[in-house]
């Protein structure tokens, strides 16, 4: 009957594979492991998950609304726009956009 490890021992043997100067099948024999019994401690208890999850400190600015604007023309048309206009150019467009 195989003999039970404590999590301590388990702990032992992966940090010393990760440090090993041998090859996977000799370090499981210095240990006296199977290879198998390795894959399975290093699958089971070897890769820790990487975090998810990143601790950010969020710092509150003020929110500046976006300049939109929407005019619907006598033709039905629509200009919708975030784009800040002078009157001058508001007007050029309006009136390319009408002559349409």
């Amino acid at each position: 009957m195989a003999t039970r490890r404590s999590a301590e021992e388990i702990e032992r043997l992966l940090e010393g594979y990760r440090h090993r100067t041998v090859t996977r099948a000799e370090y499981c024999q210095q240990q006296g492991i199977s290879v198998s019994t390795l894959d399975y401690y290093l699958h089971r208890y070897g890769r820790k998950p990487a975090p998810r999850f990143a601790r950010v400190k969020v710092k509150s600015q003020p929110a500046v609304a976006p300049v939109s604007f929407t005019v619907v023309l006598r033709n039905g048309r629509r200009i919708e726009s975030a784009w800040e206009f002078c009157d001058a150019e508001l007007a050029r467009l309006i009136r390319v956009a009408e002559a349409e």
